[in-house]
């Protein structure tokens, strides 16, 4: 009976999705990053996770994670936007509740009836389907959005709670897709690869009963390759109650969130990243 569950355990990894729970993303899934360098250590929460999200036995992008506001700090990924369609099914990650769970990135249904999880286990460690229902005003706004990849499983693993905040529904729909739709494509111009950081300014407002935070700012930070002695960089933040995106230099966006965070001097990218 042991080895038949270990066995669908396997299965359900090697089939479904995965997602790795990490000591450093330097370790683990460090090409998601520009010179394989994450941003220091000014954004950490008091409580943080590393995940290399992981879906078919691929990584497709890395998460830090705020296990207490239950939000991610950021989502970073590589730029490769393709045709296709957005994703309808969300996905939990188990491993947040401890390491003996599956590493599965796994629908929630599936983890309660078949992984003997409650919800109120699942529901102590990250955000849950339930705390996005009935929102007033706000959506489930991605860090990491599924347009910005080439295919179904790479879109697919974007729709995980742990890549999504509360976001103002007017902003999510007008002046930060407008930036993730139109102005992307236009910046990447002549880009060969594109790193992308975006992450969340923690706020002072909680939705679902004081248990999800809603950020007081969304912000996008990215490092462009043109070739190999040229980089270009921008960046945007955005309040989390207007719609509108304000366009920065990088070095900018780190002033800001060092101002914001009230901590060590924010660094996103390796310095071979302009910061003007």
């Amino acid at each position: 009976m042991l080895l038949l569950l270990l066995l669908q355990v396997l299965a359900s990894c090697l089939w479904l999705g995965c997602s790795e729970v990490v000591t450093s993303f330097e370790s683990s899934c460090p090409q998601f990053f520009f010179r394989e360098t994450p941003p220091n250590e000014a954004l950490e929460p008091e409580s943080p996770a590393w995940i290399c999200q992981r879906y078919k036995n691929q990584y497709y992008f890395a998460t830090l994670y705020d296990r207490n506001r239950r939000i991610p700090v950021y989502s970073a990924y590589l730029y490769q936007p393709g045709p296709g369609k957005r994703p309808k099914t969300w996905l939990a990650e188990p491993q947040l509740m401890g390491p003996t769970y599956p590493k599965t990135m796994e629908r929630e249904w599936i983890l309660l009836n078949y992984f003997n999880v409650t919800l109120e286990q699942l529901s102590k460690s990250q955000a849950i389907l339930q705390d996005y229902k009935n929102l007033t005003g706000l959506n489930r706004g991605h860090l990491n959005p599924s347009s910005h990849h080439s295919d179904s499983s790479s879109r697919t693993a974007t729709f995980t709670l742990t890549n999504i905040v509360p976001q103002n529904e007017k902003l999510n729909g007008g002046a930060w897709k407008n930036y993730e739709q139109q102005m992307m494509i236009r910046r990447t111009q002549g880009c060969n690869t594109t790193y992308v950081i975006v992450g969340t300014v923690p706020g002072n407002n909680y939705i679902a009963k004081g248990r999800v935070n809603k950020p007081s700012h969304i912000w996008s930070s990215v490092c462009c390759e043109v070739d190999t002695n040229h980089r270009k960089a921008w960046a945007v933040i955005a309040e989390n109650d207007k719609n509108e995106v304000q366009l920065l230099t990088l070095g900018e966006l780190e002033d800001a969130l060092t101002q914001l965070y009230g901590r060590d001097q924010v660094s996103l990218f390796d310095s071979g990243c302009p910061r003007q």
